[in-house]
């Protein structure tokens, strides 16, 4: 998954000039997209318009997410260089029109600076009554 530009901004100025990061609060935002929304993209950049749409808060820590190999996203790895949900993520149903999604993204909750984003392995094809969810263990984020 990439990094938005200003989180690589912010890693940057932490590495070379020892800025502080900033803080990114205690729940990540998880959001859906129906197209990339770039490196200059925020969590509201190219969301889904399905009548019930909501990003979803996940907890940072170990609740909320496993640390894993990203290399093996699928065996615990506690010195690892990836994440994965801990618990399965789920979408509000849509009551209403209707949406593909194409990518997900992490993001700063209270600003929605993305800290990752990619592509779904598939499409998810959302119309009435789908619930869109990422079971447990498949919503993988990498430092590769």
């Amino acid at each position: 998954m990439s990094k938005s530009n200003a989180t690589e901004n912010d890693f940057v100025k932490f590495i070379a000039n020892a800025v502080a990061m900033p803080s990114y609060g205690s729940n990540l935002q998880v959001n859906l997209h129906t197209a990339d929304p770039g490196e200059a993209g925020t969590a509201t950049t190219n969301a889904p318009t399905y009548t019930g749409y909501a990003a979803v808060s996940v907890a940072r820590d170990s609740g909320g997410w496993t640390i894993c190999d990203g290399t093996n996203p699928y065996a615990d790895n506690a010195s690892g260089n990836a994440f994965k949900n801990a618990a399965e993520i789920t979408f509000p149903e849509c009551t209403g029109g209707s949406d593909t999604l194409t990518h997900a993204s992490v993001s700063v909750v209270a600003t929605g600076q993305i800290l990752y984003s990619g592509a779904l392995t598939a499409s998810i094809n959302v119309s009435n009554l789908i619930t869109p969810r990422f079971p447990a263990g498949t919503f993988i984020c990498s430092e590769d």
